[in-house]
């Protein structure tokens, strides 16, 4: 099983995401956030899981998905994961991952 680390960037995007929807809903953000890292966690087990960022050939750069969002990570070895961050589905992954 692999370890799962979140960068510093994947930390205050997700907080950004729990800080917008709890603007309005609190207790959805709290949902959301927990069901991103939630979803995050599987890595640990199925690192393959996300689909390969093609963008980027020369590291292994994955995304798995939820709801409106992008979760892009690089498999660092088969013992490590690191997650990038969490990006709306519209944003341009290109900008901040190149």
């Amino acid at each position: 099983m692999a370890e799962v680390e979140w960068t510093d960037e994947a930390e205050r995007r997700l907080r950004s995401v729990y800080d917008y929807i709890a603007e309005h809903n609190p207790t959805a953000a709290s949902k959301v956030v927990v069901e991103i890292y939630e979803k995050v966690q599987l890595l640990a087990s199925y690192p393959q899981l996300g689909q390969r960022y093609e963008p980027i050939a020369d590291r292994e750069i994955r995304e798995i998905l939820y709801g409106h969002y992008r979760i892009p990570y690089l498999v660092v070895s088969e013992d490590l994961i690191r997650v990038l961050g969490v990006f709306h589905s519209a944003m341009d992954l290109g900008r901040y991952l190149e």
